[in-house]
């Protein structure tokens, strides 16, 4: 299969492409393409195209590439909408954690406690008996 798509030129950090026909098996670095039909530097955002040559291999079959087609719409070559190239953004569901409810203190009485509590339970029966005897 034939593809109309972008080779990469230029220095490190200064990109610019060459917008070449090619047989879809063989890299885009090896140079050997079938016909450059273009150039695009984005830093300059220059784009210079041969529209004939490339709508001429389109009518041969030709495939072209998602970024090549969006150029091809922009300088009014083709007519048609532009593809999002964009990867698209994996959202991750979100996951409900259960709510950490308020601490729960449960008096459990200790057996020191619990002797305690009887012993006071003692007094006021006894402080009451007193008080009776008392007030005879």
């Amino acid at each position: 299969m034939i593809q109309v798509r972008l080779q990469r030129r230029g220095r490190k950090n200064d990109p610019s492409f060459r917008v070449i026909v090619v047989d879809s098996k063989k890299k885009p670095k090896t140079g050997n393409y079938l016909e450059m039909v273009g150039s695009y530097d984005p830093r300059v955002d220059r784009v210079e195209l041969k529209g004939e040559r490339i709508l001429a291999w389109i009518k041969q079959g030709a495939q072209v590439s998602d970024t090549v087609h969006n150029l091809l719409v922009s300088q009014k070559i083709i007519t048609a909408k532009k593809i999002n190239v964009l990867p698209k953004k994996v959202v991750a569901p979100k996951v409900e954690e259960p709510k950490a409810a308020a601490p729960v203190t449960e008096v459990v009485p200790d057996a020191a406690s619990a002797d305690d509590l009887s012993s006071e339970a003692v007094a006021k029966e006894d402080n009451s008996v007193a008080e009776e005897a008392v007030a005879a």
